[in-house]
């Protein structure tokens, strides 16, 4: 079988978003996750002794910070996104900066959204190559209160939602929800306490700070560890479930991909070679003797460790069908779309994701033509 069928639980980082009103503490709860490294979008951490990259100003820098994370796998246990809200707001600058508008809004038919949750979907998708090197994802967010209504019922009530943007968020909050494995909100516990018998006047009391694991109508949360529905506020209610060491987890994308190679050599005539020397003619095992290719020699496979550049999608492509670099900047040349001898690393993403991952199919068939080819 071309695939390995693997059975049992998968000790893996957690991806968390954790989301609540303005100073109830979520940047403390993320600080004292394992060896956190934050991206500060809102310059919140100033008061607090954390590591901290450089603030991005930017979507292209958020992108090369995360890309750095992955590159250096022992510069953090846990990556924190402080807020993924004003991320979305960097996101939505650099769709309108790429496509010439000055707004969201200019874009006709409200596809500048679409735009938006296109990119944002690659901005999760390189947090899940985060995991995959053994680093935890903390992603923190602001919240907003929204009227809902049942299709079903005739009311509507409030509702807690992530604080993304008002007509955005329809299309950028279910995707980290989905990406997420624990969805926490935290909130401060109000009781609403009657002080008439009419219960016409009331009061609020309490104000401990809680979260919540699991879904209610008010308000969206998840959990994948079996938590119990409400938590105080306080990381050591979720410490059993994290990856405190960057060795406890599978990290497929950090091992190096390294493919099989098969050499179809010119046959060997004897189990002993003769070599003529100055001194008369020897015979020697011809384990020990380099081999050359001769020129009718045909290289199937090509052994290769794939570089870290490379894409996890476009890498998993190539480890299966035996592909190596060289062989995809060859159809690259050949095709017109960049020089010959152009490095990967200056190959557009969209082109990496339109032309290499999106047409593999085309691309793998160019690269057997180019095999069967003995020069």
């Amino acid at each position: 079988m071309k695939f390995q069928i693997t059975r049992g639980l998968i000790v893996k980082p957690q991806k968390v978003v954790v989301y609540g009103p303005e100073g109830i503490g979520k940047t403390t709860f993320a600080a004292d996750f394992p060896d956190p490294l934050f991206i500060d979008t809102e310059g919140s951490t100033n008061v607090y002794d954390v590591a901290r990259l450089p603030a991005p100003t930017s979507w292209t820098m958020l992108l090369d910070e995360v890309r750095e994370v992955i590159k250096n796998p022992t510069c953090c246990k846990t990556l924190v996104i402080d807020t993924i809200d004003w991320a979305e707001q960097l996101c939505v600058g650099h769709v309108c900066a790429k496509n010439g508008k000055n707004g969201i809004e200019d874009f006709g038919y409200g596809s500048g959204y679409i735009f938006v949750r296109e990119e944002f979907g690659r901005f999760l998708n390189l947090l899940s190559d985060v995991i995959e090197v053994g680093i935890n994802v903390v992603l923190t967010a602001h919240m907003q209160m929204r009227k809902f209504e049942l299709p079903n019922e005739g009311g509507s009530f409030d509702r807690y939602e992530l604080k993304l943007g008002k007509k955005t968020s329809s299309q950028t909050a279910p995707l980290v929800k989905e990406w997420a494995d624990m969805l926490l909100f935290a909130n401060y516990k109000t009781i609403v306490i009657a002080q008439d018998k009419d219960g016409k006047k009331c009061k609020a009391a309490g104000g401990e700070r809680v979260m919540y694991t699991t879904h209610h109508p008010n308000w969206d949360a998840k959990n994948r560890q079996d938590l119990p529905e409400e938590l105080p506020f306080d990381f050591k209610s979720i410490r059993g479930c994290l990856v405190y060491s960057n060795t406890e987890a599978l990290q497929p994308v950090s091992q190096p991909v390294v493919m099989q190679s098969e050499t179809v050599a010119a046959p060997v005539a004897s189990a002993t070679a003769i070599i003529d020397t100055p001194s008369g003619l020897i015979s020697v095992d011809p384990a020990l003797i380099p081999v050359t290719a001769s020129d009718d020699t045909v290289t199937v496979q090509t052994s290769e460790v794939i570089p870290s550049c490379v894409p996890k999608a476009l890498a998993d492509l190539m480890a299966l069908e035996g592909v190596t670099l060289a062989e995809i900047q060859k159809v690259v040349a050949q095709r017109g779309y960049y020089p010959e001898g152009t490095p990967f690393e200056n190959y557009a993403e969209d082109f990496v994701q339109g032309c290499l991952i999106g047409a593999w199919p085309n691309v793998f068939a160019l690269i057997k033509e180019n095999r069967e080819i003995p020069f």
